[in-house]
């Protein structure tokens, strides 16, 4: 599949009339295609057959990432070549500066690309920081005003995020001294991921009404979700699979609920409105953010999901904002309201596929509960 499209984009870029007719840029679109496809080779060498089960898992793991980073450059550097070609060239009566711009222009569209993906990569998907929101809701108990919620979401712990950047959300978030730590899915990628030591670690979060969450999508991939519910309540961390426990803080109550990741455009919620409890605030958690406008309609105050990472890479075209989550849902990064019903969607802090993420920062995020 990714030397399908590697291949569709050199060709586009081959059957341009401008690069056509120029055989200084047909060659270096040959150079583009061959450096794509090497890259590609190799990370299948390292991905598949006997490579993969004899390799170290960070080689298996970083070669499918230069798979994917292979074909994603490839689209770009087509389309880089098709529009600087486009662009107007110098004739020879204008100037060798007017000349020089325009050969520049072309090698930053050409270059943008990689540098942009190499900033992704090397810089932007470690960067892991502290988002604070603030989540409005009416009629909120006075005793749960300003009652702060740290999340943590889609670690995907593997070679693509150490324990060391994993340690280092978690210092993050027991700085904020939360009143409540929710950890809501994705721990790892795949099977062979260090799910043990992720737990181990996220067990060191710190809040006064201790560790709460639910299972993501990944967790059923690798076939660990029973695993991963006995090991996270043995380490402190309580994972709400289809079920609800009621918090107290003061005189008021949370109805704190957790489900399973809920598979996209299947029913959603089934059975949950049982869980929720008159004269409380209803949390709902949930890996899969598309339940919103059934969890607003159940009666559930506010939901707080992740899954999406916010995109992971994003890019604004003419005032639109482009990612492929967008495709699946429209809750992709940040706070929704239905009605009265708020959710919460965070950007998580590890990465899937290619490992990089542009325009959609990895996050440690506190939530401040508002009366209005």
């Amino acid at each position: 599949m990714v030397w399908l499209v590697q291949a569709l984009a050199v060709w586009f870029a081959l059957r341009t009339p401008a690069v056509a007719g120029r055989p200084s840029l047909r060659r270096l679109t040959w150079v583009i295609a061959a450096a794509c496809a090497t890259v590609s080779f190799l990370a299948v060498a390292l991905a598949l057959g006997p490579v993969e089960r004899n390799a170290p898992e960070w080689v298996t793991t970083w070669g499918r990432g230069a798979m994917m980073a292979g074909a994603f450059l490839s689209v770009f550097a087509a389309i880089a070549i098709i529009l600087g070609r486009a662009l107007p060239h110098g004739r020879p009566e204008y100037s060798a500066a007017r000349r020089n711009f325009l050969r520049a222009a072309n090698v930053a569209l050409l270059g943008a690309p990689a540098a942009a993906v190499g900033y992704g990569m090397f810089v932007e998907r470690t960067r892991i920081r502290l988002r604070e929101e603030e989540i409005k809701i009416p009629g909120l108990h006075p005793d749960l005003d300003g009652l702060r919620i740290v999340q943590l979401t889609d670690i995907h712990m593997s070679p693509f995020l150490t324990e060391r950047e994993l340690n280092r959300a978690i210092g993050i978030a027991n700085e904020t001294r939360a009143n409540l730590a929710l950890v809501t899915g994705d721990f790892i990628t795949g099977s062979a991921d260090p799910l043990d030591l992720c737990l181990t670690r996220l067990a060191g979060l710190r809040s006064d009404a201790g560790i709460f969450g639910c299972l993501g999508n990944h967790e059923i991939y690798a076939q660990v979700e029973d695993y991963t519910e006995r090991e996270a309540a043995s380490l402190g961390i309580r994972l709400l699979r289809n079920q609800a426990v009621p918090l107290q803080f003061g005189k008021a109550t949370m109805n704190l609920a957790g489900v399973d990741y809920q598979h996209f455009q299947e029913p959603y919620l089934v059975g949950a409105d049982r869980m929720v409890l008159l004269d409380a605030l209803n949390v709902m958690l949930s890996h899969n953010p598309d339940v919103f406008p059934v969890a607003a309609a159940q009666g559930w105050d506010l939901t707080i999901s992740g899954h999406t990472h916010g995109g992971q890479v994003r890019v604004e075209i003419l005032h639109q904002d482009l990612n492929i989550a967008r495709f699946f849902t429209p809750y992709v990064d940040g706070i929704y309201q239905n009605g009265p019903a708020s959710i919460f969607v965070s950007r998580g802090i590890g990465t899937i596929g290619l490992p990089a993420r542009l325009g959609a920062p990895p996050e440690v995020a506190l939530l401040r509960l508002c009366r209005i």
